[in-house]
């Protein structure tokens, strides 16, 4: 009875007025929100896209200038730890890598990091929990290895990992375990400006200047700063137990930094690392020359017992 449109002129406008046209200015109006939503959505990609290309630039021309000048002297780290309690520790680690920034993060945050890294014995799980933009919460599942004195074993990792390629930052903490109560700490890289003195008397205050001044040829290092947090479970707190964990916590640390130094020689191209005060240096103290076939991680051990480590251990008051 509905197809004769003249028995009922007005109750068809009705229904266009009321139904049909809002209905359709709703979905234009939906249409339009998810063109946006993809529009925008494109840009951001694209930006982030070129960003990251740009960035790869940056570091390539970086690396090329390492590779063409590879002079570097690796120093100690300063280590310092700060007891509370008898148990509970801060452990604070500063050291000066020959490589620039974007390269150490990415050794640090590599998903199978054990290539650089001795003491990690297996990758057992990595899982992205959340992503977006520069920043990522990572779950990760490791087998670590340890050794003290005459004891050595391996021992579960479970880490909960925010990283921050922007800041070149990361903050990590350890789900429950058996042996530690508390584990957690954070660490950054930042710019270290190598070669100053091809800047005169100007102190560059960024990258950008510092790249001006220099025509491009200033190689930029990194300072690494760790901060790290750590506890062991009731059972292990006596001593001598809680000093055996912290020596071996110590000795991990340590043991990482030596193989992030030598990872950076070999991406050098092996022109650099440990110490040696045989080698011929400027007014900058910039190394002029130095043999290709030394050992970088020996060198560093020998000097290390020669001088002892720079640390310093020291009750929270």
């Amino acid at each position: 009875m509905f197809e004769n449109k003249n028995v009922f002129p007005g109750f068809v406008v009705w229904i266009n007025q009321t139904i049909r046209e809002p209905l359709k200015a709703e979905f234009k109006r939906l249409r339009n929100v998810k063109e946006q939503s993809l529009v925008k959505s494109l840009e951001t990609e694209i930006e982030t896209t070129h960003d990251k290309h740009r960035d790869e630039e940056k570091l390539e021309k970086q690396l090329k200038a390492w590779r063409n000048n590879p002079s570097w002297i690796d120093q100690p780290p300063k280590v310092q730890v700060k007891t509370q309690n008898g148990s509970f520790c801060h452990l604070n680690v500063e050291v000066n890598v020959g490589l620039p920034p974007e390269s150490v993060y990415d050794i640090f945050t590599h998903p199978d990091n054990k290539r650089y890294f001795k003491n990690i014995k297996e990758c057992i799980s990595r899982k992205v929990l959340m992503e977006e933009g520069p920043m990522q919460t990572v779950e990760v599942k490791q087998a670590a290895a340890w050794k003290f004195l005459w004891w050595a074993g391996t021992f579960p990792v479970h880490l909960i990992v925010q990283e921050n390629r922007k800041h070149l930052t990361s903050k990590y903490k350890q789900e429950k375990t058996m042996f530690m109560k508390v584990f957690e700490g954070c660490w950054r890289v930042e710019p270290l400006f190598i070669d100053e003195h091809l800047c005169d008397r100007l102190k560059p205050k960024n990258r950008e200047e510092y790249d001006t001044c220099s025509n491009g040829r200033g190689r930029i290092g990194s300072k690494v700063t760790m901060d790290q947090m750590f506890q062991p479970s009731a059972i292990l707190t006596p001593p001598p137990l809680s000093w055996y964990i912290r020596g071996i916590t110590i000795k991990t640390t340590e043991s990482m930094i030596e193989d992030l130094l030598a990872e950076a020689a070999r991406i050098r191209g092996g022109g650099g690392g440990g110490q040696d005060d045989d080698h011929d240096k400027d007014e900058n103290g910039v190394v002029l020359e130095k043999s290709k076939d030394e050992d970088i991680k020996e060198r560093w051990r020998s000097r290390r017992r020669s001088n002892g480590m720079r640390y310093t251990n020291r009750r929270i008051t």
